[in-house]
């Protein structure tokens, strides 16, 4: 049984399988999901769990979120301090789904709380 990290066998499955400058996409409850695009999903009731706590592990790709929801946005910058920020529009977010590995869908309900992470590479 792993114990640290992404425990959730399906998450670990998908990271696992990225490459550099593969696509994860985090979201809250109402992101539309591509029909070719893996959703897991692990809402469990209206905002559990959140989509900050998804931030703290993954890196993120963001938008509308500087206006439509500063407060998260704020979240984000001190979870992930060091991290660069690229922000797209939301419609652009949807599209890029359909080229993202997997989705992860959180209980989220704040307006647009949607990421796409991009891999890096360790060396």
């Amino acid at each position: 049984m792993k114990k640290t990290g992404v425990m959730n066998s399906n998450i670990s499955r998908v990271i696992a399988d990225m490459g550099h400058m593969d696509w994860l996409g985090v979201g809250d409850a109402g992101t539309p999901v591509p029909a070719e695009t893996e959703k897991i999903d692990l809402s469990v009731r209206p905002g559990l769990p959140s989509f900050i706590d998804y931030i703290t592990t993954f890196r993120a790709c963001l938008e509308q979120i500087k206006t439509e929801n500063p407060k998260q946005l704020e979240a984000i910058k001190r979870t992930v301090p060091n991290v660069e920020i690229e922000f797209i529009p939301h419609s652009e977010l949807k599209k890029d789904l359909k080229s993202s590995k997997a989705f992860i869908r959180t209980g989220e309900e704040t307006p647009y709380s949607n990421v796409i992470l991009e891999s890096g590479v360790v060396f």
